[in-house]
């Protein structure tokens, strides 16, 4: 009688662990598909980059630090958030580094107004934050044009991002 006893209170051990380890299984592969995301805002990201690098002067790619982080305030539906962006420009030559250092309050400053015209439900979407990317990047470029006849800045980088 003891051994009916052991081996029902096996057969329930083992359906246990098979349900456990379906249920694990299924739950990396829910999380999987919801990391990865949808490829084509990737595509379009992509394509609008080779675009900049032909107009962009070829040689060793350096990142000019912003000192701060970019600290500002968008608005929602529901209430106003508090950003957060740590910013680093990748540009071209030592020549470009230096005219991006040179010129850093413009630079930040035209970013704090191109951070400033963003919304909440544009930062919440990896599209919405690309496309503030490449409004900052055009912003910048189009300053850096009027201040030193040249684009200097290739790309803006997002190094952190925090939305509260």
């Amino acid at each position: 009688m003891a051994d009916g006893a052991e081996n029902g209170g096996g057969k329930k051990k083992l359906i246990i662990i098979i349900a456990l380890v379906v249920l694990l299984l299924g739950g990396g592969a829910g999380a999987w598909f919801f990391l990865m995301g949808d490829d084509e805002p990737e595509a379009e990201t992509a394509d609008a980059m080779p675009q900049v690098e032909q107009a962009m002067p070829t040689g060793p790619a350096y990142y000019v630090i912003l000192p701060q982080p970019f600290i500002f305030n968008v608005t929602g539906d529901k209430r106003d958030r508090l950003v957060q962006v740590k910013v680093q420009l990748m540009v071209r030559g030592d020549d470009n580094e230096s005219q991006a250092n040179q010129h850093i309050p413009l630079i930040e400053s035209t970013l704090l107004q191109a951070f400033g015209a963003a919304t909440v439900e544009q930062l919440r979407t990896p599209t919405g934050r690309a496309d503030l990317r490449q409004q900052a990047l055009a912003s910048v470029q189009d300053a850096m044009v009027k201040v030193s006849g040249q684009k200097v800045v290739e790309r803006v980088l997002f190094t952190g991002f925090v939305m509260q």
